[in-house]
């Protein structure tokens, strides 16, 4: 049995809407150990017929048989498999990968092989073509004939049986081509089988055996007698013995290798080759990624902390509060204002009190009032209040005391005040506003306690306040008669309900309400505004998500569309790396972790951007902007998905390119 035996083979090209036919029926055997040359002016199927017999193209018809075996009905990836562990390629163009070292170009084709020892390998390989000096080398910095030493010792690596040279010496000096062709000699007195194309008559006198090609037919098989006899096993070149037997059919595991390690390496280190090669091009298309990180992480940092303050504002105003309004929210289809139809005595504070589960209740007033204390003078709102009041509101001064229940019955003027009053009266800080005595619309009142810092928001400051006892402001600063708010203390948070309607039926009775009636009173359930406001910073966080959210999606956009770039661009590497033995796979895997690489790396950065942000909008604008860990995982893990996700497109595109179709791209 031949090492290769083809019968009637042809190969059709669709051109223009017609059939091309390049080979028109070829038969041929050629048995192990020969060195053949394929010759034939330009356009006669000579490169075409050394591509199928490569399996770097298939026949349009006929039979062929390699190694014994069928190889017309192989898969893509089992040809590939093949190729890798029977065949190596010496092309006219060289085909190295740049900004790629010697050593590594030669090792390409054991990642896809999965062989151990590459680096190894590779180097005994280019030491035995002569290049031992120069392993690290780039290809743009060999010669010509450096290059194509280059080329073959990639061609020997995986041991292969037989090595296809496509006009080797097509560009190459003379000196450099008798090199290359004393080479492919030795490679062949070693065992090797060498299939040669090329069109010039003296190239071709150096092989064993000479096929004339013509019009897609072989014209004439002859053997060259000068090299026909020649010794077998010479000395010199690279000793790599074949070990096919006559007759028999070598038996190849032709299941595509899992991904290694090595494979990964090498395709990230490609990625960064790439992106190191088309530096702006790589910034750009990182730009969406980045700019959607950063919004995202920046919009969840600012969303959260808005969550935060608002829960803070809540927790200051007490916990399990039920807050009595006079005035309906709407009576008879008009909308009322507080205060418009109804009042609350001191009576119902009492009367209140006595409700089941209510543990505290508080009435109080509040108005205005201009504040003086020397020469400086202030305008802020007055609450009077019971002791009770910094309990429920969450008011125990920090420094000082609360008023007592005998100051509140005899109408005593001592006061607590805030720490925007504190700033505007009291600038000099070493001075300790406990103590003082200030006037308060004209009466002077001592101070007794400074109010915790509760914040502001906007127009609302809370710590723009002076609490006074309940009677004391009543009859001596505001003249009221009646309390403005009742605020009721639940004794928990599942009694909340029950409270509230027991204050409803208590004050329709005491208010004389018949049944028709609506209510002319409002009660508020703090808990519920505080998961209303909740949900409203939530949705609001949620909307600031969305519009990040579309940022990395225009981002991912970009990098889909700069993928494709990359792919048609690199499309002569693919077929290269098929060539040597690279399956769909692998071509898959390595542009999905290049797309992954670009935008994870978009990602990190736009994750620090985001982080800067926020700790600027915290710092210089005052705005409560958390960065939380899990925003963090989620940015990173989304802008990566990102990458695979629209990686993938151009990746399946790459991988299911035809070998010799790449080769032949411009």
């Amino acid at each position: 049995m031949a090492l290769i035996e083809i019968e009637n083979l042809t190969r059709s090209y669709l051109v223009g809407g017609s059939e091309l036919q390049v080979l028109k029926g070829i038969s041929l055997n050629i048995e192990e150990g020969e060195f053949v040359a394929i010759m034939g002016p330009s356009g006669s199927g000579k490169s075409t017929l050394m591509q199928l017999l490569g399996l770097l193209d298939r026949p349009t018809s006929g039979k062929f048989h390699l190694l014994g075996r069928d190889v017309s009905r192989l898969t893509d990836d089992e040809g590939a498999v093949l190729r890798s562990k029977t065949i190596g390629f010496i092309f006219q163009m060289f085909n190295l990968l740049a900004r790629t070292s010697a050593l590594d170009n030669v090792a390409l084709p054991m990642i896809y092989s999965g062989a151990p020892n590459r680096e190894e390998r590779a180097s005994d390989v280019l030491k035995q073509v002569g290049l031992g000096d120069r392993l690290d080398h780039k290809p743009n910095q060999l010669s010509g004939g450096q290059q194509q030493r280059v080329a073959v010792a990639r061609s020997l690596v995986n041991f292969p049986k037989i090595i296809f040279a496509d006009e080797p010496t097509g560009n190459l000096a003379s000196d450099q081509a008798e090199d290359i062709l004393r080479q492919l000699k030795l490679l062949n007195r070693s065992g090797i089988t060498i299939i040669m194309v090329t069109h010039e008559p003296e190239i071709a006198a150096h092989a064993k055996r000479v096929l004339k090609i013509k019009d897609g037919l072989i014209v004439s098989d002859e053997l060259n007698p000068e090299e026909a006899d020649a010794p077998a096993g010479g000395k010199g070149g690279v000793a790599v013995k074949a070990s096919t037997q006559s007759g028999t059919v070598v038996k190849f595991n032709l299941e595509t290798p899992k991904l290694s390690w090595a494979e990964f390496g090498e395709y990230g280190a490609s990625a960064m080759r790439a992106m190191a090669a088309n530096k702006v091009r790589s910034a750009l298309s990182m730009l969406g990624i980045l700019i959607g990180v950063g919004a995202v992480i920046a919009m969840l940092a600012i969303g959260k902390g808005a969550q935060k303050a608002v829960e803070a504002r809540i927790a200051s105003l007490g916990s399990n509060l039920v807050m009595l309004i006079p005035g309906s929210t709407s009576i008879g289809g008009v909308r009322g204002g507080s205060g418009s139809y109804s009042r609350f005595t001191l009576a119902d504070v009492k009367a209140i009190s006595r409700i089941n589960h209510a543990s505290r209740v508080e009435g109080n007033v509040r108005g205005g009032g201009q504040v003086v204390y020397k020469s400086k003078n202030w305008s802020t709102s007055i609450t009077g209040a019971t002791p009770l009041y910094a309990k429920m509101h969450a008011s125990d001064p920090y420094y000082g005391r609360f008023f007592t229940d005998d100051e509140d019955q005899h109408m005593e003027r001592v006061a607590l005040i805030g720490q925007t009053v504190i700033k505007n009266l009291f600038p000099n800080v070493k001075e300790n506003p406990v103590g003082a005595t200030i006037e308060i619309n004209h009466i002077a009142f001592k101070v007794i306690g400074i109010l915790p810092i509760k914040g502001s928001s906007g127009f609302n400051d809370q710590d723009d306040i002076i609490i006074m006892p309940l009677h004391t402001a009543m009859r001596r600063v505001l003249g009221k008669l009646y309390v403005d708010n009742i605020f009721i203390e639940a004794d928990g948070p599942t009694t909340i309900n029950q409270v509230i309607l027991d204050i409803q039926r208590l004050m329709r009775r005491r208010h004389h309400l018949p049944d028709f009636k609506d209510d002319d009173f409002t009660l508020r359930n703090m808990a519920d505004i505080a998961n209303a406001l909740s949900g409203t910073s939530q949705t609001f966080t949620l909307l600031l998500g969305i519009v990040a959210a579309i940022s990395l999606l225009v981002g991912g956009i970009g990098i889909m569309n700069i993928m494709l770039v990359s792919v048609s661009e690199r499309t002569r590497e693919i077929g290269l790396r098929k060539a040597v033995g690279a399956a769909r796979r692998a071509i898959l895997s390595q542009f999905l972790i290049e797309s992954a690489v670009l935008s994870t790396v978009g990602g990190i950065i736009g994750i620090i951007l985001g982080v800067t942000v926020s700790i600027a909008l915290s710092t210089f604008a005052g705005w409560a902007a958390i960065v939380a860990p899990e925003s963090i995982v989620l940015a990173f893990v989304f802008s990566a998905t990102v990458g695979i996700v629209f990686g993938f497109w151009p990746a399946r595109k790459a991988s299911l390119l035809s070998p010799i179709e790449a080769l032949r791209y411009e």
